[in-house]
């Protein structure tokens, strides 16, 4: 409701600012943000009231089209933070910092992601598509710069040269994944966002996190799947 929405003040512009010029933040780093800008502009703090505060922010931001999503990181179950485009799907706000081929060698790396087993690339399978491409062919060095770029970018994350979409690009991308990729990406069935990085039961082909695998089994000595119950076949992170 916006007439009830609190005023904006120097700390939230300060809070809006610091986490423009990282994109994404950690729980814990928005937290300690959070207390450091109201202390700083000498608001009124409350520990427990982040969200309110962020809420606050993004009754502001609506004309513009943007907003601060909290969502949850696949690496390590964390909240994150992170200051999303509305107005301009990804490709659009994409399409104004990277060359057409650049773009398709991106969308090409999204599908190999979104179509493994596992949510990662390979850079060997990535780099095949370099000389492919039908906007303008790409060498295996100027591949592996613009996949540097992504990474630089948090359009993409690296791992031992496994490719997997950035926690700020899920976040900001889920509904247009969700809708371009029907029936391939599925909705983890634990936490109900965008699973990239999941483990899929064998029998029913529901996903879950990593991360919601590792909290949803803990306690069980024999893991079986929410969905249909069958033996969950696969290592326990």
């Amino acid at each position: 409701n916006i007439a009830m929405a609190a005023q904006m003040t120097d700390s939230h512009r300060r809070f809006l600012q610091v986490l423009m010029s990282h994109g994404i933040m950690e729980g814990s780093e928005a937290r300690k943000l959070h207390r450091h800008c109201c202390e700083m502009h000498k608001v009124y703090y409350a520990h427990d009231k982040l969200d309110d505060f962020i809420n606050t922010i993004n009754v502001h931001l609506q004309p513009l089209f943007m907003q601060i999503r909290k969502g949850m990181s696949e690496d390590d179950g964390r909240v994150r933070y992170a200051l999303v485009n509305l107005a301009e799907t990804e490709i659009t706000k994409m399409a104004s910092d990277y060359a057409e081929n650049e773009l398709e060698l991106f969308r090409k790396t999204m599908d190999l992601i979104i179509l493994s087993e596992n949510g990662f690339a390979s850079s060997t399978e990535i780099l095949n598509f370099a000389d492919q491409l039908k906007t303008k062919k790409m060498k295996k060095k100027e591949a592996e710069q613009v996949l540097k770029l992504f990474v630089e970018d948090k359009w993409l994350s690296e791992k031992n040269g496994e490719y997997t979409l950035h926690t700020r690009c899920i976040m900001e991308m889920e509904q247009y994944i969700l809708s371009n990729y029907q029936g391939v990406a599925r909705k983890c069935n634990i936490c109900h966002s965008l699973a990239i990085q999941s483990q899929v039961c064998e029998t029913c082909g529901i996903g879950m996190h990593l991360p919601c695998v590792g909290k949803y089994f803990k306690a069980q000595t024999e893991p079986h799947c929410p969905h249909c119950n069958d033996f969950w076949p696969h290592e326990i992170p």
